[in-house]
């Protein structure tokens, strides 16, 4: 029996039919020999209904996503028994389609990884109770995946980069600054004590009303602005960062995003409009919250390096910053970074933006290096259950703000 987290909501379990009948569309020949441990790894999370397959050398055999993105717009924002609904009608066909695209057979699979924590609730219960029913029904080993973990380790799909390395993930529902010292050895230096940044971005997009900006209606919060701070002056108005006295790694964004909810209504009043229209200054203000998050992002990131190095955590030459999430697609927020690595003969790895937005293929990844490490392999998933909440690592962070680093002001000139 499966024993769950009292938030969980209602579980999701598909019938041992509907299972058996989903492997059976399979017209492979089983038992083909591979040399390489092959990986199918699943990704509920959130909104984004993903799989893919993957070998040990690093190559995707086959993926599959299914987005929900266009169906939040409408809502204004992600509604977890929606996203719950929308996972349990498409992770069939979307196992489905990474599998059959991979031309391996179920029965070929070293092994099923699935996100188990953090994440939604209701989203985290669908990917894990379609999981466990193919690992039941397959005899496989079952990986139960960190989704932070995940994101941090992608770049060693991409990229050849050897431990340790210092990770700032920022998405739209995490922030935080770890070293990596193992596959699944983590040092948290800080976190965000109150919202991620990207949902600091998609509150503000919404208080903007950048749905119906014609050049944004189609867009997430977090592109939208992106896009309009293109056209917009960042000195337009003037914010100062968060947490600017506070000698630590942590982040804040509920302060910015109130600054700025402030000042849209103060200019809404000035150009005599109502709430829910765009405003002309629009461009400006995006360009200006966009400009205050990228510096808060590189001063607590640049205090993480310092205190790394400092504490020889870190080689004091060509360490290596890997940013990830869906925030680090953001082109911006990447320039700033570079002026950080270069000021501090760091080198900034960065994963293709595709693969920093949640997907399959940094699940399968993730099962990939721990198979190959020997940990967390689950052959008895008795018992396992999701994590809406859970850390990431050991929390040093207090630590790094009893050290008081202060940080050298940088140009940022972008």
């Amino acid at each position: 029996m499966l024993i769950l987290n009292k938030t969980a909501g209602v579980f999701f379990k598909p019938s041992k039919r509907k299972v058996y009948e989903f492997l059976r569309s399979f017209n492979f020949h089983p038992g083909t020999q591979f040399l390489h441990k092959i990986v199918l790894g699943i990704e509920t999370s959130c909104d984004d209904t993903a799989a893919a397959v993957v070998d040990e050398t690093g190559n995707v055999l086959g993926e599959a996503i299914h987005s929900q993105t266009e169906v939040h717009l409408k809502t204004g924002g992600i509604v977890p028994a929606v996203a719950q609904q929308l996972h349990r009608d498409n992770i069939q066909r979307i196992v489905q389609e990474a599998l059959s695209a991979s031309r391996i057979s179920p029965s070929d699979l070293s092994a099923i990884a699935t996100t188990i924590k953090p994440g939604l609730a209701l989203s985290l219960g669908v990917g894990l109770s379609f999981s466990l029913q193919l690992v039941g029904q397959l005899k496989k080993p079952f990986i139960p995946i960190h989704h932070m973990e995940a994101h941090a380790l992608t770049i060693r799909l991409t990229n050849k980069v050897e431990f340790p390395f210092l990770v700032l993930l920022i998405s739209g529902g995490h922030c935080l600054l770890a070293l990596v010292q193992g596959v699944s050895d983590f040092l948290l230096l800080g976190k965000s004590l109150d919202i991620a940044p990207g949902d600091m971005l998609d509150k503000v997009a919404r208080r903007l009303s950048l749905i119906k900006h014609p050049e944004c209606s189609t867009m997430s919060g977090g592109k939208a602005i992106e896009h309009l701070a293109k056209q917009g002056n960042r000195f337009h108005f003037d914010i100062k960062p968060p947490l600017h006295h506070a000698k630590n790694c942590d982040f804040s964004f509920t302060g910015l995003q109130q600054v700025t909810n402030k000042r849209i209504m103060k200019k809404e009043k000035e150009e005599g409009i109502e709430e829910g229209q765009v405003l002309s200054s629009a461009a400006d203000i995006a360009a200006t919250v966009q400009h205050t998050m990228a510096c808060h992002i590189v001063k607590r990131t640049h205090r993480a390096i310092l205190f790394c190095k400092q504490r020889d955590l870190l080689p004091q030459n060509n360490a290596v910053l890997v940013a990830s999430g869906g925030v680090a697609s953001n082109f911006y927020v990447r320039r700033a970074l570079e002026i950080l690595t270069n000021a501090t003969q760091c080198t900034l790895l960065c994963p293709p933006p595709r693969l920093c937005t949640d997907n399959g293929i940094m699940i399968a990844w993730n099962g990939i290096e721990r198979l190959r490490a020997g940990l967390g392999i689950l052959h008895d998933i008795e018992g396992i259950r999701y994590e809406p909440k859970c850390p990431l690592g050991v929390d040093i962070s207090k630590e790094v703000g009893e050290a008081a680093i202060k940080v050298p002001q940088l140009k940022m000139e972008i």
